[in-house]
């Protein structure tokens, strides 16, 4: 049996009182299991908890030893003002630039401050979806995209993760169902 990549039981976490939980998930290698609900359910503080960016109340995160984790946030921080192109960007956060998309190659040699919200989301996806962390956070990755940008988002997902995993939040259900192996609801 393949040991879990990641393992969440009876998880109540939430900053200065629970968001969420009890709740408890088992991630395999090459999953892509997507988490569902309402706004203010909870979807983002449980990412924000397995990259240990929230409080746990009770329950534990287990990870497999020597996980790597990419974290691609729902509001992804642009380095306003500061002279990185997109392959600065993708160099600082060890995404394969041999693997680039052909939609993103133009943007390489492209100051990041200077991409429109929809380019600079699809780079930040990519910074994630690039590297070769063993489990990939995506925190509504459709965001500000176009049809052709979650096409590639899909593509990336959909049997592109071998011996790693993604947990993919998003509001778009259609979108997970076409991407995840499982959707899990979370809170509601």
């Amino acid at each position: 049996m393949v040991e879990p990549l990641l393992e969440i039981r009876d998880l109540v976490v939430g900053y200065r009182t629970p968001v969420v939980g009890p709740f408890s998930l088992i991630v395999q290698p090459g999953e892509a299991i997507g988490l569902a609900g309402p706004n203010g359910s909870g979807k983002s503080t449980l990412l924000r908890a397995i990259a240990n960016g929230a409080r746990i109340f009770e329950g534990c995160v287990l990870r497999r030893r020597g996980l790597t984790v990419a974290w691609q946030q729902q509001q992804p921080v642009m380095p306003e003002g500061m002279p990185f192109n997109g392959r600065d960007y993708l160099n600082c956060a060890e995404a394969d630039l041999a693997r680039v998309p052909p939609r993103l190659a133009g943007w390489l040699d492209v100051r990041v401050d200077s991409l429109s919200g929809g380019q600079f989301q699809l780079l930040s996806v990519w910074a994630a979806l690039g590297g070769a962390s063993d489990l990939v956070l995506l925190d509504e990755p459709t965001n500000n995209l176009d049809p052709e940008g979650e096409h590639l988002l899909v593509e990336a997902l959909v049997g592109g993760l071998d011996s790693r995993a993604a947990l993919v939040v998003s509001h778009e259900r259609r979108f997970l169902e076409r991407t995840c192996t499982h959707v899990l609801e979370v809170g509601g």
